[in-house]
């Protein structure tokens, strides 16, 4: 996208969207015709709220649609929160795409597991775009989501859409029900046992809490699914983007450079590590 990711360009708001009462996607268009903006799933770009900060957020649009960058986030601090008040017509700064990827052109061939927890729904959105319109390249793709309650739950009326493709096998759990909730109740971990795949030619890609990542990686290995085909988005703590600062390091890696997909197994010891 740019020649110095250190300097932002100017993209302008194009639409918002609510998502939940914490929870909002905004589209953004360039505020200078500067091409197409091309990334791979699972890539993350730096919002930069001009007075205020900037923040790294997973790009959640389609790759497939280069002409409108995406971003789905919840607001958790300063910088979200003024993200927050922005409306159509508004200006960000973006820095990006950075970071490496989900790993949907090694996975054909294979059934795919995707299994989301809350706003982890977002940046495993485009590798669903990617595979879906890929579809005959894969065998069984499953997409298990878990949310607090059943308000909390992201792109419904999406979910709806996948779940009506006779393609997609759709499975969404709430911690909590509340109203007139009839689906599942558990954390998303409880849905794996009885997933439909073939955990011997599964790739599996998870994003969510980190607590709640460490379990369904422990739960997908116990179905089988290989060490080397579980991938993990960690997403955390990430500054500079370019591995300058060291504000992301975990373990002897840096999130923004390394990550933020990593294979499960070269992440696993050290998400057993209390609070590194």
């Amino acid at each position: 996208m740019m020649s110095d990711p250190m300097i932002p360009r100017q993209y302008r708001i194009s639409r918002v969207r609510r998502e939940t009462a914490d929870t909002f996607t905004l589209e953004l268009t360039p505020v200078q015709d500067e091409g197409t903006f091309s990334f791979a799933p699972g890539q993350f770009n730096m919002l930069y709220v001009f007075g205020v900060g900037e923040i790294p957020i997973s790009i959640s649009g389609d790759p497939a649609n280069p002409r409108t960058v995406v971003h789905t986030t919840r607001v958790v601090g300063t910088v979200t929160r003024a993200m927050g008040t922005l409306k159509r017509g508004d200006v960000l700064g973006v820095r990006g795409p950075f970071g490496s990827h989900w790993p949907v052109e090694e996975a054909e061939g294979n059934d795919v597991v995707i299994v989301a927890g809350g706003i982890g729904l977002a940046p495993l959105r485009p590798a669903l775009f990617y595979i879906l319109s890929r579809r005959e390249k894969y065998g069984r793709v499953v997409l298990l989501y878990g949310a607090r309650t059943p308000e909390d739950i992201l792109y419904r009326r999406e979910l709806g859409r996948w779940r009506a493709q006779f393609d997609l096998d759709v499975y969404v759990t709430v911690d909590r029900a509340t109203g007139g909730w009839r689906g599942n109740v558990g954390v998303v971990t409880t849905l794996i046992p009885r997933a439909p795949f073939d955990p011997l030619n599964t790739v599996a890609m998870v994003c969510g809490p980190e607590v709640m990542m460490r379990f369904t990686a422990l739960e997908l290995r116990k179905r089988g699914v290989g060490a080397d085909n579980i991938f993990l988005s960690m997403e955390r703590n990430m500054k500079c983007a370019v591995g300058f600062c060291g504000h992301c390091q975990f373990g002897p890696t840096f999130v923004c450079k390394d990550g933020p997909v990593f294979p499960y197994r070269r992440v696993k010891d050290l998400l057993a590590i209390w609070e590194l």
